[in-house]
């Protein structure tokens, strides 16, 4: 029986057991599609087949054998966040039949599906795996990093199915049967399933590849490549003897089978067939020089034979990758070459006859020619060697072969292999080795001291075979050690804690870790499988481990009930046949065992799952090692730093002792942890008082030393002694029953408390000869923990364990150490242990011990001081929080920039134990240092280096005061002066949620950012809501409401621009008019208006411009455009088809495209659209089609178009819509403006004439739809320089008409549209358009706008135009009237910008009146506008600079604006002369709009103004006659457009004055053209809600040409001189350039003060203004930086010069800029003058009366509840407080200070300080922890670095209250000397000597000692101070010992040993 008492108290608790069920078992019964697939597999099987022809037979036969019993398995693994975040649940992955179901669920929270999917065959396989996506086309190169997709791959007998997580789905079909999958680290390894027939291949031929690898599912298959080492025979036919020792080649063996696969490190196990030998191999890509060694090797070994049949099967798989059914394929080459030796070994097939096996062989269900398909005999790839691979782009160059070139086919292309494996290592051949010995269960474990093992199970041996393994010194390779057998029936690791569990032959859990036996696993709930036998057995029975070699091995394929009989102890019957009907084995066996665990299986994290017997399953959960944070540590440590074998047995013990059944509480782990260790160091912890008394529930547990619970014989004497000692007898002793029974007190033979005898300790134990090394590792332990604020509890335990070893290592220095931190615990524990003299030499003392105890604070003391310190000792990994204090000290204050930039610094001193070399430089590596953004002072290279490690803000609060306050100083610089672009983790780090909110916003995708919902209007008030639709609903109000918030300017905007309700006719009725009459005066009336009507779309477009985020599952709102009338008094309806007036046909045609387009402009870029929702939106009926075909458009304006489906853009072509073609195809050029994308030329290419090739048929394209595509032809290529397309666009430009109808009307339009395109692809090139110099591009287009002869053009289009036009007369001189417009402006946008003088002299007004009467008046306007674009510099923004544009004959002869009568002359045209005067300063106030586009410049402004109210004289003056209306008119509208460009987006009041005039302008001359150019204006005034203004880049100036061309329409369908369709182009050059500041605590937008700051430039010096946000900003690139001005809120730098890419994402991102207000201010809105600020009234002068502040106030200075309640409980005065008053009145002016000064942090600090200081007065303070912190403060404001910095910046806050620290330090010096006074003198003297001092001093003596830095007794009697006579000798003697003078002066009467007290 003790054997088995023995083993009960070595056996470890398992967590709770759980019944274990897989969750997809249940699903699948209600998954729905279970039902239909049943039927289908009801279905004949010859139907099910005949898909695939012959294979139909083979198919039939494999149906039947399937659906014998439905299989089930599943897969469990860690639950996987998207972050990577750890996680707690598991995920499952199960599969049965054809469905694959994916779960998650943890023991906490039920399982839920996660992803369900059914296919259609069934499911062979399923399994996770990551596939890389390498990234090759980003823009950056560092960024080159790979996007991971992270999928579900399931494979079906033919093909593999993988579904990434983000929804893609991929099918891959398989080229051969696959016998099994693995996941890799790279993608996909599939083993090929060998059948039996390919053993006997023909010698000559190489063997065909057995495993193949498939990096993505858009890969190719490729096959796998081995590289051998030299003993390693591969495959019987490897070729090695001719090719040396190692050599690449491919993995063709079929004996070699997969037992394993492991990502990281990424290693297969393969195992050998015929050997019996397991082998490990590296897993990699495949090096380049090796995949041509590959694609080269055949050229030697190759006989033609073998290139034959090589190239058939290339020619084969080409085939099939065609997808050609393999049934006709060349293959059939090979099968007829080996048919009969196939058919001869062929079991499968022998039944029929060749043929037929052939036909067999190549179905896809059998395996498919042998898994030819993606592969083809090596001596496929000898011809390659001057291809390219098809993926890879090397290229490898060999000399061709000459015999193969004969045979290969040349179409064939090889596979380049992707993978290859390296050998690693090969078991040893044992004698006796088992055929099947195959290992069925493989994986790596780590040991408790990270060593690594692969263990494979053997189950036919019950063998458990562990390799240990290593990286190598280099990281390069693994290294395989000696193997450990372990006998075991099964396996799983346990990873979370680091240990393995075994199952054994006998059905005992055993814990292993490595190889070391941790100890049983008792499971509550189940037997243990050794007490049920043994005692239940009716007959004695052989010993179960005869079990463990059976004679036969165990074949997995038997049921449970067979295995149960194989493990049942009934040997006679083992092997007998009659099992199954054998009833005793039934009555006998299962009732006896009882159920017992027959295998383990999915381990996950520390839980795993048993079957048992009765193939119920549990799972169960294996204990952790530690729970506290303490003991973690503890163990941490000790691990790092003894041997490893050590370590292990010492881990091992501990844990035995810890997860004992019914283990310790929570709150005793800590005491259960001393005592083992002590026990382990050879301490006997009964005896010593301390451990003795630490509260554990049984007084010794026996499984602390086992060797105790044995009993022995005879009892001793010291048993007795023990008993009385115990606290158990001391209690009864006081017990009332003892008194009664009048016992005698015991005596004991020793007094109690004093020294016990002393005890010795045991020198055999594991722990003895490490004592020294483990005391300073939990010392280091101490100090690290001293910086965590929270850890206190913890440190005061382990300050007692470190004086009990410091005592009995007798070192004085560690003692007294202790003794002055925590006094009070010292002086309690007095008991001493011996230890041998002759043993302490056994004990091993560590290099890196040091005498004087290491001390964190010390050592920042003496940095602060400025003294040298040496390397401050630290345990990677486990001080990181010393370490991380020590370099930021370093850092700030030494000023040190190297200390945080390279490996661990000079300022550490890295203690490892010897063999850890390799594994601690990795650590650091995560800290280097990224100079990621710029850094000025150390303040940010601190705060940015730790945000960098990892440090939170909640680290910087569990840091004591002192040690955090230089920390907290540099966030308190930075938080005054940051830089805009710090990532969000530093911003939260100082403290400044503005920056972090601004910073995490950046990091969002498009589209999710909670900007949206900021600024996003609550939908339409009541008042709109009833009203119809505008589509100006979804403004954002807000935000408009602050730029423009005097006036009432938006809703007036909203009232001009509304389209969709009836306008008013107001026509009074003369009396002589009949009714009829009148009825038709309105109606032309409501005719005249519906042209203003048809007009606004485009204004409204412009003014709701991305406003908007639709709802996916709506379609948009489109408002109608409404051109009924409605006539006053009695509201009549005035309708336009009452048939009494002639209305033009299609009159609306265009309005209603532009009203669509108006509707889609309103979509933001950042919305979520699909393609879907687009066609989701096409409307049902046909009067709409135009609507949508504008929608189309301006989706394209916004980029959403390029989601659109190629199908569907085709769907709508075809369709033969004229507008859905214009609107399309300008959409998809918009949207890939620049890109030159092929697909969408040939798409524009169809529709031009000109591109198409001369033979090809002609198409009827309409002309409009040929307009709008050679646009988009211009803006596709635009400034790209495209030679063959500027070459076709210049030709078009003077297209002449055909000999048809055809290109005869609106001739003009399309040339254009050709001149404008070709102005955009050559856009800005000027004279350095490469390769175009023989197109005399200049030229040429000075030629169209002249005129003169034709010049014969080579073009393609010869035939077409022999001969001429039969409607129009040209001759061969060029048709100026035609060219000129186009050509003009293609000059213009070529030279933009260039100020090209001798080009712009092309362009002048002609100065002589011959020469004007030869040039349209028109045309001037674009020649002036274009010779300005081209001299951009010249512009200058004043009416001096317009007028000198006009040439100087029209300057003389300018008719005065009052003459009454026109002066007559002969020579002179004066009207000529008019016209031309007004076009060219029309044009000159165009450009003068172009240059200054969005900046809204005064100047320009007002000079643009002055000339608009001079054109609105002139028309209503006598002489507009001579110059015309119309041309007034025109020249009006665009000196309004020009305003309005200028002032884009601002809403200017007096331009909009300007424009609702116009807009009442409805009669005479007013057509839709001048509607169309008003609205345009107003629009553009309030560009996207005053969001937008426009840009004044190139592409901006194209785009705005083509938009504005100052041309206007007649009538609504008039598209003759410029397709109306252009004019939306404008989007092109908006930009976002509002800054709205948006106050982070409320998120509403708010008023901030910006400064902004200008680059210098040739017209201005570097100038600064301040501007109120929200506003618009200057275009970026004028500017330098931008700054939030304070005092209101917190300053904010954006700076420009270091690129603009962050403000631009601010601003596309809606220019949402967060700003906080600083404390005691309101916001401009609240007080618009500050004169309400708290600050602002007397309290800023610092008065007396600072108590003033009432507590209520503080809510304006602060919204932190924290702060609040601290208020409203600590601050508030209650009645009869007494001397309570003083400390409120304290409280408070911290409180204010705090918040006045914005460090509310410092709250804490400021009141730890005052209540330690109140401790020491009262002299009750036990640890001298704050007193550290208090020295610690005092000298960082002393210390160098500080002045330094307040010398520098003299005007900064202070950090803390200038008035406090001194009062404190005043406060300690004052009580500390009243102690000396009163009689510690006595004490301090008996302690320099050496004397004990009496306990009630200790405490005081001990904070004296820390304050003053007095050193140890120890290192005075070194200094020899003994006979110093004056205080100067002992200032000299103490320079050595670094004490501060101050506390030399107290120490000095003592020391020099004079009676009179030098205390001042």
């Amino acid at each position: 029986m003790s054997n088995n008492y023995e083993e009960r108290v070595t056996m470890i608790a398992a967590g709770d057991l759980q019944e274990f069920v897989p969750f997809g078992r249940d699903h699948c019964k209600h998954h729905p599609n279970a039902l239909n697939l049943q039927l289908r597999q009801l279905q004949p099987a010859s139907e099910l087949w005949s898909s695939d022809g012959a294979a139909g037979l083979v198919g039939s036969l494999q149906e039947v054998t399937i659906h014998e019993k439905q299989k089930e398995t599943w897969l469990l693994r860690r639950g996987v966040s998207d972050v990577g975040e750890e996680v707690e649940y598991d995920e499952e992955l199960y599969m049965a039949g054809n469905m694959v179901i994916w779960s998650k669920g943890s023991k906490s929270q039920a399982s839920a599906v996660y992803k369900a999917f059914t296919v259609d065959s069934p499911v062979l396989q399923a399994l996770w795996c990551d596939f890389t996506v390498p990234q090759e086309k980003s823009e950056k190169v560092g960024n080159s990093e790979e996007i991971v997709e992270k999928c579900i791959c399931i494979l079906q007998s033919s093909c593999i199915n993988v579904h990434s997580i983000e929804g893609k789905d991929y099918i891959a079909s398989l080229p051969f049967q696959v016998a099994n999958v693995w996941p890799t680290k790279y993608g996909l390894l599939f083993e090929r399933s060998s059948t039996s027939h390919e053993v006997p291949l023909s010698p000559p031929r190489e063997p065909l590849p057995t495993m193949f690898s498939m990096l993505h599912p858009l890969d190719e298959i490729t096959p796998l490549v081995c590289k051998s080492g030299d003993g390693v025979n591969l495959s019987a036919t490897s070729l090695a003897g001719v090719f040396g020792s190692a050599r690449v080649q491919y993995v063709a063996d079929y004996t070699l089978r997969i037992v394993f696969l492991n990502e990281e490190p990424s290693i297969v196990m393969t195992y050998d067939t015929v050997q019996s030998l397991h082998a490990v191999w590296a897993l990699r890509r495949v090096k380049p020089e090796e995949q041509n060694t590959v694609l080269k090797f055949s050229e030697q070994a190759g006989t033609p034979q073998h290139v034959a049949t090589s190239s058939s099967l290339t020619a084969h798989l080409r085939s099939l990758s065609k997808g050609d059914s393999p049934m006709a394929s060349p293959f059939q080459n090979y099968s007829s070459l080996h048919s009969q030796s196939r058919s001869l070994s062929s079991p499968s097939v022998h039944s029929r006859s060749p043929s037929i096996s052939n036909m067999a062989a190549l179905s896809r269900s059998h395996s498919p020619a042998l898994g030819v398909q993606s592969f083809s005999g090596v001596q496929r790839f000898n011809f390659s060697s001057n291809t390219q691979s098809p993926r890879r782009h090397s290229a490898s160059h060999s000399p061709n072969s000459a015999s193969s070139d004969s045979f290969l086919a040349p179409e064939t292309e090889p596979i380049v292999p992707e993978l290859c494996i390296d050998h690693l290592w090969t078991e040893t051949i044992m004698t006796m080795r088992e055929k099947n010995s195959q290992a069925s269960k493989v994986f790596i474990t780590t040991d408790l001291c990270g060593q690594k093992f692969l263990c494979f199970l053997v189950e036919s041996q019950l063998q458990l075979r562990c390799v240990k393994f290593q990286e190598s010194n280099d990281k390069s390779q693994l290294i395989f050690g000696s193997v450990t057998n372990i006998q075991a029936k099964d396996a799983a690791p346990v990873e979370s804690i680091d240990t393995l569990l075994v199952l054994e032959g006998n059905g005992n859990l055993v814990l292993y870790t490595g190889v070391v036996r941790v100890g049983k696993v008792f499971i509550p709930g189940l037997p243990a499988p050794s007490l049920t036998m043994s005692n239940q057995m009716p007959r004695p029975s052989t010993p179960l481990d005869s079990l463990n070699t059976p004679s036969k091995p165990l074949n997995k394929h038997l049921g449970p009930l067979e295995e149960g009989v194989l493990l049942s102890p009934v040997p006679e019957l083992r092997d007998s046949s009659k099992l199954h009907d054998s009833s005793y084995i039934d009555d006998c066996t299962f009732q006896q065992l009882g159920t017992f665990i027959h295998s383990v299986r999915d381990p996950v994290h520390n839980r795993v799952t048993l079957e048992l017997s009765n193939s119920s399953m549990v799972r169960i959960t294996i204990p952790e090692i530690a729970t506290s944070e303490l003991v973690k540590r503890c163990l941490q440590g000790i691990k790092s730093i003894l041997p490893k074998e050590i370590a292990v047995q010492m881990l091992v013990k501990w844990y035995n002792a810890y997860n004992a059944p019914g283990g310790p509480s929570y709150h005793s782990e800590w005491s259960l942890f001393v005592t083992c260790l002590m026990n382990m160091m050879g301490y006997n912890t009964d005896r010593l008082a301390w451990t003795r008394n630490l509260d554990l529930e049984g007084s010794l547990s026996p499984v602390i030393a086992p060797k105790k619970a044995r009993p022995s014989e005879t009892g001793s004497d010291e048993d007795w002694e023990y008993l009385l000692n115990s606290d158990y007898h001391r209690n009864l002793e006081s017990h009332p029953l003892a008194r009664a029974l009048r016992l005698d007190p015991l005596e004991t033979s020793f007094p109690k408390d004093d020294f016990s005898p002393s005890l010795s300790l045991d020198s055999s134990t594991l722990l003895f000869t490490h004592i020294p090394a483990i005391f300073f590792v939990l010392h280091l332990i101490y100090e690290e923990l001293k910086l965590n604020s929270l850890m206190g509890e913890g440190i005061r335990s382990l300050v007692v364990l470190l004086v009990q070893l410091a005592r009995d290592l007798k070192l004085e220095a560690y003692i007294d150490y202790y003794y002055r931190e925590y006094p009070a615990l010292v002086k309690t524990s007095r008991q001493t242990c011996i230890i041998d003299q002759a043993q302490t030499g056994f004990m091993h003392h560590p290099s890196f011990f040091s005498a004087e105890p290491p001390s964190i604070f010390q050592w920042l003391s003496s940095c602060l001081k400025g003294e040298g310190a040496l390397p401050y000792p630290y345990l990677p990994g486990i001080c990181e929080r010393s370490k991380l204090v020590v370099l930021c000290v370093a850092l700030y204050i030494l000023g040190d920039e190297s200390a945080v930039s390279n490996e661990a610094s000079h300022y550490l001193f890295r203690i490892t134990s010897g063999q850890r070399k390799q594994q601690t430089e990795q650590d650091d590596n995560r800290y280097s240092f990224r100079h990621s953004t710029s850094v000025s002072n150390l303040a940010e290279k601190l705060v940015i280096w730790m945000t960098s490690v990892g440090f939170t803000l909640r680290d910087l609060e569990s840091l004591p005061f002192g040690v955090a306050l230089p920390i907290r100083d540099a966030v308190y610089h930075c938080r005054e002066q940051p830089a805009s672009d710090w990532p969000e983790a530093v911003c939260l780090l100082i403290g400044r949620q503005d920056l972090s909110k601004q910073a995490c916003e950046g990091n969002l995708a498009k589209g999710k950012s909670s900007v949206a919902q900021v600024l996003s209007s609550d939908g339409p008030s009541g008042a709109e809501a009833e009203e119809d639709d505008d589509g100006m609903n979804d403004m954002n109000q807000e935000v408009m409401s602050l730029i423009w918030s005097e006036d009432l300017r938006v809703q007036e905007v909203r009232r001009l621009l509304q389209s969709a309700r009836p306008v008013r006719v107001s026509v009074v009725q003369m009396p002589e008019v009949s009714d009829h009459e009148y009825i038709e005066e309105k109606e032309n009336r409501l005719l005249q208006l519906c042209q203003r009507t048809m007009a606004l779309p485009l204004g409204r477009g412009m003014f709701t411009l991305f406003s908007y985020h639709p709802v996916p599952t709506e379609p948009l709102p489109i408002p109608k455009l409404n051109l009924t009338g409605r006539a006053p008094p009695r509201n009549t309806t005035v309708d336009l088809n009452s048939g009494n007036i002639d209305v033009p046909p299609n009159m609306a045609c265009w309005a209603s495209f532009h009203n669509g387009v108006a509707a889609g402009l309103k979509i933001a870029p950042a919305s979520q659209i699909d393609s879907a929702w687009i066609v989701y939106n096409k409307p049902k009926n046909a009067e709409l089609a135009n609507e949508y075909a504008g929608f189309l458009m301006a989706l394209g304006l916004n980029g959403h178009l390029t989601k659109l489906a190629t199908l569907n853009i085709h769907d709508y072509l075809t369709k033969g819509h004229e507008m859905t073609s214009i609107g399309l195809l300008l959409g998809v050029s918009a949207a890939k403006l620049g890109t030159m994308d092929m697909a969408i030329t040939r798409l524009l290419s169809i529709h031009i004439p000109a591109l198409l090739p001369p033979t090809s048929t002609e198409l009827d394209v309409p002309h409009n739809v040929q307009v709008a595509a050679v646009i988009g032809i211009g803006l596709v290529y635009q400034g790209t320089a495209h030679r063959h397309t500027a070459e076709v666009l210049l030709a078009e430009i003077g297209r002449p008409p055909g000999p048809e109808m055809e290109y005869c009307t609106d001739r003009e339009s399309y040339s254009l549209a050709a001149g404008l395109a070709l102005g955009m692809v050559c856009l800005g090139h000027g004279s350095n358009l490469i390769g175009m110099s023989d197109l005399n591009v200049p030229e040429q287009l000075y030629q169209y706008m002249v005129g003169g002869h034709k010049r014969f053009q080579a073009g393609m289009h010869r035939e077409k135009h022999k001969s001429p036009s039969y409607q129009i007369k040209e001759g061969d001189t060029i048709n100026v009237d035609v060219t000129c417009p186009g050509a003009t402006l293609a000059l213009a946008m070529i030279y933009l910008k260039t100020n090209n003088r001798s080009i712009a002299d092309w362009l002048r007004a002609p100065d002589t009146m011959y020469l004007l009467d030869f040039v349209k008046p028109e045309f001037l306007l674009l020649r002036t506008l274009a010779r300005c674009l081209i001299l951009w510099d010249d512009i200058l923004p004043n009416s001096k600079w317009v007028d000198s544009n006009v040439p100087q004959i029209i300057r003389e002869n300018r008719i005065s604006l009052h003459a009454t009568e026109l002066p007559s002359s002969e020579d002179l045209n004066l009207e000529t002369l008019a016209q031309a005067h007004v076009y060219i300063i029309a044009g000159a106030c165009l450009s003068l709009g172009f240059r200054f586009a969005g900046s809204e410049n005064l100047a320009a402004f007002n000079c643009l103004f002055k000339f608009a109210k001079d054109f609105m004289k002139c028309l209503s003056a006598p002489t507009a006659s001579i110059t015309g209306h119309y041309n007034l008119e025109t020249c009006l509208s665009v000196v309004l457009l020009s305003l309005a460009m200028v002032m884009a987006g601002s809403g200017n009041l007096k331009v909009l004055q300007l424009c609702r005039f116009m807009h009442k302008k409805t009669g005479g001359e007013m057509n839709y053209g001048f509607h169309l150019a008003h609205h345009m204006a107003l629009g553009l005034l309030f560009l996207g809600g005053g969001r937008y203004s426009l840009s004044t880049s190139d592409s901006s100036i194209a785009a705005l040409l083509c938009a504005l061309y100052p041309h206007f329409p007649v009538h609504s369908s008039d598209n003759r001189y410029h397709l109306q369709a252009l004019r939306h182009l404008y989007v092109l050059a908006a930009e976002p350039r509002l800054l709205v500041p948006v106050d982070v605590d409320t998120n509403t937008p708010c008023y901030t003060l910006l400064e902004v700051t200008y680059k210098g430039t040739q017209w201005y010096e570097e100038t600064t203004e301040e501007l109120m946000a929200p506003t618009l900003l200057p275009e970026l690139h004028l500017l330098k930086q931008i700054r939030v001005k304070g005092p209101r809120y917190w300053e904010l730098l954006i700076d420009l010069s270091k690129g603009t890419h962050q403000l631009k994402s601010i601003l596309s991102k809606d220019g949402i800029l967060y700003v906080k207000l600083r404390a005691g201010q309101l916001s401009y809105k609240e007080d618009p003058m500050g004169w309400r600020s708290l600050l602002a009234q007397a309290v800023t002068h610092r008065n007396s009366e600072t108590r003033t502040f009432k507590p209520e106030t503080i809510s304006a200075f602060t919204s932190d509840p924290a702060l609040l309640s601290f208020a409203d409980y600590f601050c508030k005065p209650a009645v009869n407080m007494g001397q309570k008053q003083e400390i409120l009145d304290l409280f408070s002016s911290i409180l204010y200070e705090c918040v006045t000064r914005e460090n509310p942090e410092m709250l804490p600090a400021y009141i730890a300080i005052d209540q330690a200081v109140r401790i020491l007065e009262r002299k009750e303070m036990s640890e001298t922890f704050e007193l550290w912190q208090i020295k610690l403060v005092l000298e960082f404001f002393s210390s160098r670095s500080h002045q330094e910095r307040v010398r520098r910046n003299p005007n900064r806050g202070l950090f803390m209250n200038s008035e406090f620290l001194p009062v404190m330090k005043c406060t300690i010096d004052n009580t500390l000397d009243q102690w000396l006074q009163a009689g510690g003198d006595v004490s301090l003297h008996s302690y320099l000597s050496g004397q004990p001092t009496e306990e009630s001093q200790l405490s005081m003596l001990a904070c004296f000692l820390v304050y003053h830095s007095v050193p140890t007794p120890g290192q005075l009697s070194a200094g020899g101070l003994e006979g110093s006579v004056s205080f100067s000798e002992l200032l000299l003697k103490f320079r050595r010992l670094k004490m501060p003078v101050r506390a030399l002066l107290r120490l000095a009467p003592l020391l020099l040993g004079n009676p009179q007290s030098m205390v001042l």
